[in-house]
C-alpha cells in the first residue's frame, strides 16, 4: 500500500439500528427487514422511487450508501470514473435466489419474475448505488467464506495506487432471511497523518465490524 489512505465516513445497519460515523441516526422496533428498511428510506427522504422495486440486498447497500452520501458535498465528490465501489459478502445473492426458485421448481404452476430474477446477481446493488449517484469507475463483488478485510483492502489500495480510482466506496453487505449488516466506508487518500480519520487497515477495519455483532 503506498498511499496514506483513511476511512473519511462510516455506516453500520443492523438489528433495526443504522449509525453514522459513529453517531445512532437510526433505530427503530420493526419487526422485520422489509418494515425497517422503509421506515429507514422514508427518514432519509431520499426520493428515490425505485427504491420500492428493489430487492433486500440493493435496499440494505442503498440505505447505506444514501446515509454516506446525505451531504451534497460529500455527494458531489464521490461521483464520476474516478470513485470505485467494491463489496463483498458471503451469500451472495442467495436470499432473492430463494425467491426465484420459487416461482420455477413447480412446473405445473410455473411463473418466474423478471422483477426477482433481475436480481440474482449479487452486483447489481453495485449498479443501483452506481445510478444513484452517477458512479462510473471500478465495480467488484467478492463472494467470502466470512468477513475477510485484507482481501478488501489490497484490492482497493491496489486501484488507489495504481490510480485507476482516486477514492472508494467499500464494505460488508449481507443479508439472509432477516438476519442482515452492513459496514460501507468512504476511502480517501490523505497526507495528514493527524486529520482524524482512521486508517483504512484490516485491524481497523475488523474491529469495526466485530462492533456489529
Amino acid at each position: 500500500m503506498k498511499g496514506n489512505y483513511k476511512i473519511t465516513g462510516l455506516c453500520t445497519i443492523r438489528n433495526n439500528k443504522a449509525v453514522l460515523n459513529g453517531r445512532h441516526e437510526f433505530n427503530s422496533s420493526c419487526n422485520n427487514f422489509m418494515e425497517f428498511s422503509t421506515a429507514l428510506y422514508k427518514y432519509l427522504d431520499a426520493d428515490y422511487p425505485k427504491f420500492h422495486k428493489m430487492d433486500s440486498l440493493c435496499k440494505l447497500g442503498f440505505l447505506a450508501s444514501e446515509m454516506l452520501l446525505r451531504e451534497k458535498t460529500i455527494r458531489n465528490i464521490f461521483t464520476g470514473n474516478d470513485t470505485g465501489i467494491i463489496l463483498a459478502n458471503s451469500s451472495s445473492s442467495l436470499n432473492t435466489d430463494r425467491m426465484h426458485q420459487n416461482t420455477i421448481m413447480n412446473r405445473s404452476d410455473y411463473f418466474p419474475s423478471p422483477s426477482v430474477f433481475v436480481y440474482t446477481l449479487p452486483n447489481i446493488v453495485i449498479g443501483e448505488i452506481c445510478i444513484r449517484n452517477k458512479i462510473t469507475g471500478e465495480g467488484t463483488f467478492f463472494i467470502q467464506e466470512k468477513f475477510t478485510p485484507s482481501i478488501l483492502i489490497d484490492y482497493v489500495a491496489h486501484l488507489l495506487d495504481c490510480e485507476i480510482i482516486n477514492r472508494c466506496i467499500s464494505g460488508w453487505l449481507e443479508i439472509d432471511g432477516e438476519d442482515y449488516e452492513a459496514l460501507l466506508c468512504l476511502i480517501e487518500k490523505t497526507a495528514d497523518s493527524n486529520s482524524g480519520f482512521v486508517n483504512f487497515e484490516p485491524s481497523v477495519v475488523q474491529d469495526i465490524y466485530l462492533k456489529l455483532k
